[in-house]
């Protein structure tokens, strides 16, 4: 899925509730990461639950794979990678990820641990991308 197709299937919940409820689905299709990445060298400092991120890099591509340990992260997971899979290193440093959120509405309905968690994985995204 493509993020214009996310914000339009945003656009569509009326409330918070049914947007949580669509955020865990799309963690739930996430496909689960091997124990073998669940590892310190992938994890994702500053996020209270438990997250993990692998970059790959395809020619000039960067993909990543993701996973949490809760639901409502492991879906937050999923609108990032969508933001920012399958992207060269300066398409990634070139994407202003805080307008994305703001039209989702993430800052004014995720706790203030949440996003400084959101945050963190934006960082780390842009730091493998900056290695490359």
């Amino acid at each position: 899925m493509k993020i214009e197709e996310l914000l339009e299937n945003f656009e569509f919940l009326d409330s918070w509730e049914d947007k949580y409820r669509y955020i865990i689905e799309l963690g739930e299709k996430l496909p689960p990461l091997e124990d073998k990445y669940k590892t310190d060298a992938y994890k994702v400092s500053g996020c209270t639950s438990q997250v993990w991120l692998v970059p790959e890099i395809h020619d000039d591509k960067i993909s990543f794979r993701g996973d949490s340990d809760a639901l409502i992260v492991k879906g937050l997971i999923a609108i990032v990678l969508m933001i920012f899979s399958n992207k060269s290193a300066k398409e990634i440093s070139e994407i202003e990820v805080e307008n994305i959120f703001a039209k989702l509405g993430l800052k004014e309905h995720l706790s203030p641990s949440r996003r400084n968690g959101l945050t963190s994985l934006v960082e780390k995204i842009k730091s493998y991308a900056s290695r490359n």
